[in-house]
């Protein structure tokens, strides 16, 4: 489905020259095999806050690397339920939930201004099986996403409240430590809606247990923006 949101074209970063090829590109890929993944990286799209990025239903066509911005994932339930599945930030893959059948099980939508680098699946294959290096890095990226779904079920299936979101907010931590962001101080680009229903949790215990944090000197929160103070103690919670 075409975006009649997205901006227009803007000038094009290289493969060898983004500042996030270290977690979209395998360790030790030579030169001249990045030059052959940049020619299926030309297509650099654009997204407003609130456009989608694909659709539950709609077919396989391409792999997205989020090359700045945020997104989250969702599927609706037969009642018309809205499931947040994931957030996804700079670096990291979208669209692998396709693999399997073809078609996406998820939707993707952009959580504030956005862009990506667009991998037709079809020719990324074809690449991967000329480069073992880039074949493996795929299929560790998909281990990845299988462990993050075990750690979703074990935050929603064992854990309480102050757990559940300490263990959010570390997660959080990490990945912007992972791309050269402050660990400590960064922006929830989610609503505390979103939030809780990732995590199960209701909007109100959301923001009683971000409170309580605040209270307990652990984090300091001001409308979206986060500092975590103690982190070794948030991590008390679910050690």
């Amino acid at each position: 489905m075409k975006n009649i949101f997205s901006f227009p074209p803007r000038a094009q970063t290289s493969c060898s020259a983004c500042n996030l090829r270290k977690n979209c590109l395998p360790a030790g890929i030579a030169e001249g095999d990045i030059a052959q993944l940049e020619a299926l990286t030309h297509v650099k799209r654009t997204f407003r806050r609130g456009d989608y990025l694909f659709h539950s239903g709609s077919p396989l066509r391409a792999l997205y690397a989020v090359r700045s911005g945020f997104f989250k994932t969702h599927v609706l339930h037969a009642n018309g339920h809205e499931q947040v599945t994931g957030f996804q930030m700079a670096g990291e893959i979208m669209g692998m939930d396709a693999i399997s059948t073809d078609i996406h099980t998820c939707s993707a939508v952009a959580l504030e201004d956005s862009e990506v680098c667009e991998l037709p699946f079809g020719k990324l294959e074809e690449l991967g099986r000329k480069l073992p290096t880039l074949q493996r890095h795929l299929h560790r990226i998909m281990s990845s996403e299988i462990v993050r779904d075990h750690g979703t079920m074990l935050l929603l299936g064992s854990m309480h409240a102050e757990e559940r979101l300490a263990a959010f907010l570390l997660n959080l931590s990490q990945r912007f430590a992972a791309r050269g962001y402050s660990p400590s101080a960064f922006q929830l680009r989610m609503t505390r809606q979103e939030i809780g229903n990732y995590l199960g949790m209701k909007l109100e215990t959301v923001s009683r247990t971000l409170s309580r944090f605040q209270k307990a000197g652990l984090i300091s929160v001001r409308n979206k923006a986060v500092e975590i103070l103690d982190a070794n103690n948030l991590r008390s919670f679910f050690a």
